[in-house]
């Protein structure tokens, strides 16, 4: 994508340890799929870290051609979250908003 930027779009909340399972199969079905299916995604993940007795962080990436593409996904303004009638469920806290990053560099072996 010479001439063009790259952007990385990462949001962060807080679910119970003990249901890590059914959170990565639930995300997987509803927003990395969304993802996925938008034009202009280049990829996705989630992570998962134990932070607390019993809390785990949950961070997901996506990587987009551009914050037109980002919109696509999102709606506008692209800084708010993003969030499914389910998460509820699952989410401790649900932060408002995410984050946007230029990707400067790069070198991903995956």
């Amino acid at each position: 994508m010479p001439g063009e930027t790259m952007i990385l779009r990462r949001w962060s909340s807080r679910i119970r340890t003990a249901d890590e399972a059914g959170y990565v199969r639930y995300i997987e079905a509803t927003g990395l799929r969304d993802y996925r299916a938008t034009a202009g995604n280049l990829g996705c993940q989630m992570l998962l870290r134990r932070v607390a007795d019993g809390v785990t962080e949950v961070t997901t990436l996506s990587w987009w051609e551009s914050l037109e593409a980002v919109a696509a996904f999102a709606g506008t303004p692209i800084d708010l979250a993003r969030y499914y009638p389910e998460d509820d469920e699952f989410l401790l806290e649900k932060p408002q908003s995410v984050e946007h990053h230029r990707v400067a560099a790069s070198d991903m072996r995956l």
